[in-house]
């Protein structure tokens, strides 16, 4: 065999090795590539496990919190009633006897009231009942008086002090004069106690809600006035004072001097200016220049690195992992529009201003690959660790965290800004 036969083969040998020594490599460098794409994952991983399980012991904290909370609520319920005075008048054999009739109109109405709440509400179990009558007691004292009733107001402020002596949690409360106060205290109640027919807007509210009776308590008729209505005088018709004509003044030279002895001029002898002695005032109008929008800025620190305004630490966790399970769209929200054709992620929702807010904040937690040099004033990715204090190197993401080194204890006090 010829030495060019040998060369030959030992050329397509080389060959062979080349190629081999660039398939290793291919595979060195995809094997490389593999172990930090699953590097990454198991970071991830691990940082939505410790949000997950934060997440987890705060809804067991929350849970735990509830839980307490109805314990307590069960060991010692109440029930508030709100009474109308006026609508709900107590009969005369409570009012007459002044302080002892309060006493018993108060045991009454307990016992009434607990008959009631035992019979309607029986999933509540040996309630305390306050009880508070809103009245206006002198306008009381009126009304029975105008009726025929023989009611000092003495006897009815001692009903009121006998009512509210009563150690029973219930109370009269005076409000005084005036039209609808005693009813603007209980509006928006669910169960209605009638007495008098209710009246005004409480008689609009009666069929929406339940409504009971104490008759054995409480007059289901108003007290009558006695006294007849005076007529009254009808008005006289106005009688329109003269009006006085004012004289017309009539346009003097400048030259001219007034006197005391100058005759009057007759209506007869006045002219109409003539048209060209009232000249036009035209007002020049300068319009304003349209004003040009204001650029966009980047904010740096006296380092020169940007810094975005933003803190993490407004926004609860909760709201934070309710907004990552939305997967919403952010180049849709934040820029304006998806350039990603077939985009999976959602583009349909409508965003409050705290929602928009708190996406930011969520896009802010990705790491820009140009980092501090970013000069894009819409760049949506984080150029700062969020999680990080100004001056402190570590977050409570330690080493797994997905900024670098440089990215934290940023100073965030902005020194200049840049153009764009």
């Amino acid at each position: 065999m010829e030495a060019q036969a040998y060369a030959e083969r030992y050329r397509q040998v080389m060959t062979i090795e080349q190629t081999k020594n660039s398939l290793i490599e291919e595979l060195l460098q995809r094997v490389a590539e593999l172990e930090n794409a699953l590097q990454r994952q198991k970071l991830d991983h691990e940082r939505e496990k410790h949000f997950n399980r934060e997440i987890q012991i705060h809804e067991m904290e929350l849970m735990n919190e509830i839980t307490r909370m109805t314990a307590l609520m069960h060991r010692e319920p109440y029930m508030i009633v709100l009474l109308d005075g006026y609508g709900l008048i107590f009969k005369e054999k409570f009012l007459k006897q002044g302080e002892h009739g309060g006493k018993n109109a108060a045991k009454e109405l307990s016992s009434a009231l607990q008959d009631y709440i035992t019979t309607h509400f029986p999933n509540v179990a040996a309630p305390k009942i306050v009880t508070m009558i809103y009245m206006n007691v002198k306008g009381l004292a009126d009304l029975c008086i105008q009726g025929g009733i023989k009611m000092e107001l003495s006897v009815l402020e001692a009903f009121v002090r006998g009512f509210n002596g009563n150690g029973l949690l219930s109370d009269i409360i005076d409000v005084g004069t005036g039209k609808n106060k005693a009813s603007d205290k209980i509006e928006g109640r669910v169960t209605l106690i009638e007495g008098v027919p209710l009246q005004g807007d409480m008689k609009t509210m009666k069929p929406s809600y339940r409504v009971a009776k104490f008759t054995h308590i409480f007059r289901e008729t108003n007290i009558a006035s006695k006294s007849a209505p005076q007529e009254t005088k009808p008005r006289s018709s106005l009688t329109p004072s003269p009006v006085q004509h004012a004289t017309p003044l009539s346009k003097t030279s400048t030259n001219t001097t007034m006197t005391s002895n100058s005759p009057a001029l007759s209506t007869s002898s006045r002219k109409m200016p003539k048209s060209e002695e009232f000249q036009p005032v035209v007002r020049s109008i300068r319009s304003k220049a349209s004003s040009s929008p204001l650029p966009k800025i980047v904010e740096r620190n006296k380092y020169g690195q940007r810094v975005d305004r933003f803190d993490i630490k407004t926004i609860s966790k909760d709201d934070l992992a309710r907004m990552k399970k939305l997967k919403l769209c952010n180049y849709f929200y934040l820029q304006g529009e998806c350039p990603i054709e077939d985009c999976r992620h959602d583009h349909s929702r409508t965003l409050t201003k705290s929602e928009y807010h708190i996406l930011m904040v969520v896009a802010r937690m990705t790491p820009c690959r140009y980092k501090f040099e970013c000069d894009d004033p819409d760049c949506m990715y984080g150029h700062r660790c969020p999680h990080s204090e100004p001056g402190k190197k570590e977050c409570v993401w330690g080493s797994t965290c997905r900024f670098d080194a440089a990215a934290h204890g940023v100073d965030t006090i902005i020194v200049k800004v840049t153009k764009i």
